[in-house]
């Protein structure tokens, strides 16, 4: 659908020898939803095709890869993605935690202070500020340059906000994590691991927020215009 999506066998190790050249960039982990979302949104479609690495996240992408493409090309969730670059983290590579609930970032840092004692918490922001905090929030960042910067405010806004202040810290890796910090804090769960490795983590997730039915349409919209932009169909 004109989107880049980047191959790799070891991510993680290429994002962590990036930062620590001093070289810093954005990480999408792509979707079905949000390939949908940037068909009809220009601003979030040029993101993407921005981005410094793009990571296959959802069911939909793989399979597309898998039954159209014929290429393997193993989706890695962005929660997973995120774990694994928290434990490569030193002590002196300071990672901030924005977004979310009140108290819930606060509550994703401390539960990974537990897992990994060196790891170097600087901020853990939640996602409800004012104009004023929100400033203050952007000095914060300003003087501190941490290394990695999670952003969980929801697709498309966390790409959106990322990309308008990505100028503040220049040499950090920016990571949108969607809804990670609900799993981490432990206000909601993952889905057991069957259905994770058999393609159906959304259906769990629509079984916990019954809402997001709308949401979901996307998923046979992607494999219409998915297959419809390979043929030479455009909108």
């Amino acid at each position: 659908m004109g989107l880049p999506v980047h191959s790799s066998t070891d991510y993680v190790s290429w994002l962590i020898e990036t930062m620590r050249s001093g070289k810093g960039g954005h990480v999408i982990t792509l979707n079905a939803e949000m390939c949908v979302q940037a068909e009809s949104n220009p601003e979030l479609h040029k993101i993407i095709q921005n981005a410094t690495l793009v990571i296959p996240d959802g069911a939909g992408v793989e399979l597309y890869f898998q039954w159209i493409q014929r290429r393997h090309l193993k989706r890695y969730p962005g929660i997973e993605f995120a774990v694994d670059v928290l434990k490569q983290l030193l002590p002196t590579e300071p990672v901030v935690f924005y977004g979310g609930a009140p108290d819930l970032a606060q509550k994703a840092a401390e539960h990974w202070q537990q897992q990994c004692p060196d790891l170097k918490v600087a901020i853990a922001q939640h996602g409800y500020l004012s104009d004023s905090e929100q400033l203050d929030f952007q000095s914060q960042l300003q003087t501190l340059q941490p290394s990695i910067i999670f952003v969980g405010l929801g697709v498309p806004r966390q790409e959106l906000w990322i990309a308008a202040h990505q100028h503040l810290c220049p040499n950090a890796m920016w990571i949108g994590v969607g809804g990670s910090f609900d799993i981490w804090a432990g206000t909601k769960q993952r889905a057991p691991h069957w259905m994770c490795n058999n393609n159906l983590e959304w259906l769990y997730r629509l079984y916990q927020e019954p809402w997001r039915w709308r949401r979901m349409l996307a998923l046979p919209k992607f494999v219409f215009r998915s297959i419809g932009y390979d043929l030479g169909w455009r909108p």
